[in-house]
């Protein structure tokens, strides 16, 4: 932690400290203010050398489909050693995945695939360079009721204990279409309000009295969702996708399911993942993939993956916290 410090301003060192106290553990300290969380980030991650072992940990949000996109992707630039595992649950926050007491829901039929290990197995063999975890939705909920920055700090810490170079990302998801803030309105204000106002300031707070402080990143996914829809229907859809809805699935009677996202959504989430973890331009990759059983996905049109590809690059690069900064 000291060597950290040394390397933040000394405002921000000052608010790591007056948060949490040099040596003892702060569960409860306020969050980290801005200027503190944005001092962490200043300096970019390295881009990773090669390819990237990664965990993924979660729900259906994360899903079958779109990890299997991720490496897809990286296959398609020569990243060929690319791999991934994950466990899953519906709706799933991180204390129940922490917690042998507290059932996952879906446990059972979420995790039937080959690429399933137990996570904190996982994490303990040190396999992994790359470790990516989200919170369930209602995000708010999780908060207030799970823990959530508590058990954001304990799986960054178990990552980062057995494996000291590991990467750690937290994924910012997105809520239901029809949430009554409205759905962009939540796509613009939960990153300040909740995925990084609380949920991160809360972690890094904690994390820093427990040195080495793991350093958690985002991929936006959230962020990028609504730039992309913005984008799209500002110009009054582009061929086979006229709105945000077509990016969403259908339920089995034909209503759209208004949270799980459609294959061409788990290409957008998955250039998300792919231009956050390696640092590169996903423009000109390519759009026609398999899903994790190996059956064509359905993949959006040329012009609809080259704008999902540019505005991926857009947001990514614009926020210190993705770890890419302004990487070419």
């Amino acid at each position: 932690m000291l060597d950290r410090l040394k390397n933040l301003s000394g405002v921000a060192a000052m608010s790591l400290l007056s948060a949490c106290g040099l040596l003892g553990r702060c569960d409860g300290a306020e969050p980290l203010d801005d200027a503190a969380r944005a001092a962490l980030y200043q300096v970019p991650l390295p881009a990773p050398d090669d390819a990237l072992s990664v965990f993924h940990l979660g729900h259906s949000l994360v899903g079958r489909d779109m990890p299997g996109m991720v490496q897809q992707l990286a296959q398609a630039v020569g990243l060929d050693a690319h791999r991934y595992d994950s466990q899953l649950g519906w709706g799933t926050p991180l204390r129940a995945h922490w917690e042998p007491d507290v059932a996952i829901n879906g446990f059972a039929q979420e995790n039937d695939h080959p690429r399933y290990r137990d996570a904190a197995e996982a994490l303990r063999s040190g396999e992994y360079n790359a470790f990516v975890m989200t919170e369930m939705v209602e995000l708010r909920d999780a908060i207030a009721h799970h823990d959530s920055a508590e058990y954001l700090r304990r799986w960054a810490g178990l990552a980062r204990e057995h494996q000291p170079d590991v990467r750690i990302y937290l994924y910012e998801t997105w809520h239901y279409l029809d949430d009554p803030a409205g759905w962009l309105n939540r796509l613009d204000t939960d990153p300040g309000a909740l995925w990084e106002g609380e949920l991160l300031a809360r972690a890094l707070a904690a994390a820093a009295a427990d040195p080495p402080a793991p350093l958690i990143h985002v991929i936006p996914a959230g962020r990028v969702m609504a730039a992309f829809v913005r984008a799209l229907e500002g110009q009054g859809g582009l061929r086979g996708m006229a709105d945000r809805s077509d990016l969403f699935a259908r339920m089995p009677d034909g209503s759209l399911d208004p949270i799980h996202i459609n294959d061409v959504g788990a290409y957008l989430v998955a250039l998300t993942h792919y231009a956050v973890l390696y640092h590169r331009d996903p423009l000109g990759l390519p759009h026609a993939l398999r899903r994790a059983d190996g059956t064509l996905a359905d993949a959006p049109s040329a012009p609809v993956a080259a704008l999902m590809q540019q505005v991926v690059w857009d947001v990514v690069t614009s926020l210190p916290v993705t770890g890419v900064g302004d990487a070419q």
